[in-house]
């Protein structure tokens, strides 16, 4: 695999990522068991790597398993020619303010990618609702018959 900088992969990152919108996301438990689940991630580029944002209860299996270990391995692979693996650290946002700011923006973003979140939860306000962000550390952007991409954080 060669690593290249984030910046020639982004495109395509977002590509994937955006056009697959269900990612399977594992975490690991406190006996180091993983666990996958599927969730549904928005994505935004920021200085030179992306970050992930994801709506989700936080008083979910998931919120036990971060607060052993703030690690999250993320997959797409509804393509199995070019599958994205994103590792990131996940870490729970508590600001109301970001927690609306990305409710709306999931509201406002047309489907599949975006969603209504008042089909989940009545208000973004409601301290079930948690907002996840995923910071990645490693990527892997698969091209099967071809080069295989990565970056990696410094």
């Amino acid at each position: 695999m060669d690593y290249v900088p984030f910046t020639q992969l982004a495109a395509e990152f977002l590509e994937i990522a955006h056009g697959q919108v269900w990612a399977a996301v594992a975490t690991v438990d406190a006996q180091n068991r993983p666990w996958t689940r599927t969730l549904h991630p928005i994505w935004s580029l920021d200085d030179g790597s992306a970050v992930g944002w994801v709506l989700t209860s936080r008083y979910s299996l998931k919120a036990k398993h971060l607060a052993y270990s703030p690690y999250a391995s993320v997959a797409y692979a509804k393509d199995p020619v070019r599958p994205l693996t994103i590792e990131c650290h996940a870490a729970w946002v508590d600001d109301r303010a970001e927690i609306k700011r990305v409710w709306e923006w999931f509201k406002r973003t047309p489907e599949p990618l975006g969603y209504d979140p008042a089909l989940t939860w009545p208000s973004s306000d409601g301290p079930e609702v948690g907002l996840l962000m995923l910071t990645p550390w490693r990527l892997t952007l698969g091209h099967l018959g071809g080069p295989w991409l990565g970056w990696r954080a410094d």
